[in-house]
């Protein structure tokens, strides 16, 4: 009941509150993951998609499975669906993982190629006048994951495959090694840096045993001076996320040293950075950054993904989710993030009865804080520490609506550490801590109901 009256009380603070700046808007769609093999046949009991790795899909629809990569239909009704709801944003982002979840010799570099021209001609196709920043994902190359620090076959054709959306100096860099910086949407006080941080990526053998793979890291600590002293305000755009996965305990994606520079590139120029966006989770979640006196000073958002694939990575439970897309507001004086809207389409109703994507939630509203700011951001990972119904709420929206079971204790500390904690080292603290503190008072019930019979035995 008490967290109902907050949420009563801080509706009506945010409504009357809320800024009068001019609001832009932008579209955010990661991990398509495109299965071209997805075919429903009269009998679905076999796999019907080389992605499912031959598990069982009994109830498989045109719209797609939940042990399936995308169906085209899925794809197709996802694009419309940005179309229909939001049809002239300002931009639109798009941060990759293009192609199916399977072996690399069921691809090839020509496959892969056909995949993301395929969707890049559907976007085109759709919102012919929006500029689309784009970057590659592990799974935008091939063999996937294994993206070379240096210019290469797959960097050239994408470049050529985006040129309509890439200035001329953009498509040079990016050709080097897959990462670029333009002014945002051509307005002076704005830029975009995108960066290849497949780079970074554990999986990549072809980086580990280099200090700054393609030179990315001292070419985005220039870019990022350049626009202090030019007074821009920068949105830094990435597929492979820092920090670890929520849904796998200990479960990195950067090498500890890339993850260690990530965060003192972010640190370092916090002040020009309004916001970070990226993919590659297939999940809705968010990741804090912090300065040496524990001041929020920047957060990541993580947009779920299209692709309903339930995950194979050992230790994961249930990791599939619903598909989802997302549209964010922001400042148009400022760049400041105002506001996160996430649709979604109910895998199962569609394949039921239609295809129906609606508001999962907005965050002000569900979270009831002003903004998307960091000091926000960190009130929300506050809220999902402490209180149970805001940790369920973030636990269901983390799957899209699809996994609607009890977070337990286990879950928060899984979820809310790797919100509040990028760095290895203070991941591992946070762990430890939050494990203390759950276990606790259960370790102090056990001991005051054992002590009578410790007493007597003694």
């Amino acid at each position: 009941m008490a967290c109902v009256w907050k949420i009563i009380l801080l509706n009506i603070f945010i409504v009357s509150g809320r800024s009068k700046f001019l609001t832009g808007q932008f579209w955010h769609i990661t991990d398509l993951h495109w299965d071209p093999s997805y075919g429903v046949g009269s009998d679905n009991s076999a796999s019907i998609c080389a992605s499912s790795g031959n598990r069982p899909t009994p109830n498989a629809g045109k719209f797609g499975d939940y042990l399936c990569d995308s169906s085209w239909t899925l794809i197709n009704s996802s694009v419309h669906a940005m179309r229909d709801i939001l049809p002239d944003p300002d931009f639109i982002v798009w941060t990759g993982d293009d192609t199916p979840h399977v072996p690399d010799d069921h691809l090839g570099e020509t496959p892969v190629l056909n995949i993301i021209g395929n969707l890049t001609n559907f976007i085109k196709a759709l919102f012919p006048n929006t500029k689309v920043y784009s970057a590659l994902g592990n799974h935008d190359y091939h063999p996937k994951s294994q993206m070379p620090p240096e210019q290469s076959n797959i960097y050239e054709h994408t470049a050529n495959l985006w040129q309509d959306w890439l200035d001329p100096a953009s498509k040079e860099t990016f050709k080097i090694a897959g990462y670029y910086t333009e002014k945002l949407l051509n307005q002076t006080g704005f830029r975009v840096v995108v960066l290849n941080t497949n780079l970074y990526y554990d999986q990549n053998k072809l980086t580990e045993n280099i200090k700054d793979p393609a030179d990315q890291f001292s070419w985005a600590d220039k870019v990022l001076c350049d626009a202090a002293k030019n007074n821009e305000k920068v949105y830094l755009i990435g597929h492979v996320p820092p920090g670890f996965f929520e849904k796998k305990r200990q479960k990195p994606w950067f090498r500890q040293e890339f993850n260690k520079r990530y965060i003192d590139l972010i640190k370092k120029h916090h002040d020009v950075i309004l916001g970070q966006f990226f993919g590659h989770h297939h999940t809705d979640s968010f990741r804090m950054f912090y300065s040496s006196n524990g001041s929020p000073i920047s957060a990541m958002f993580l947009t779920p993904g299209v692709t309903p694939w339930k995950t194979t990575l050992p230790g994961v439970v249930d990791g599939s989710n619903n598909p989802g897309i997302r549209v964010f507001e922001y400042d148009t004086k400022t760049l400041l993030v105002k506001d996160v809207v996430t649709y979604y389409l109910n895998l199962t109703y569609a394949n039921i009865a239609r295809a129906r994507w609606e508001k999962e939630y907005r965050l002000t509203e569900a979270y009831h804080v002003p903004d998307a700011s960091p000091a926000s951001m960190h009130r929300v990972m506050e809220q999902i520490s402490k209180e149970k119904c805001y940790l369920q709420k973030y636990y269901e929206f983390n799957s899209v609506s699809y996994d609607l079971t009890d977070c337990n204790a286990d879950c928060r500390i899984d979820h809310v550490c790797s919100v509040r904690e990028v760095d290895f080292d203070d991941y591992e603290s946070c762990v430890l801590k939050e494990g203390v503190s759950s276990t606790g008072p259960v370790l102090f019930t056990l001991f005051l109901t054992l002590m009578p019979s410790l007493l007597w035995m003694n």
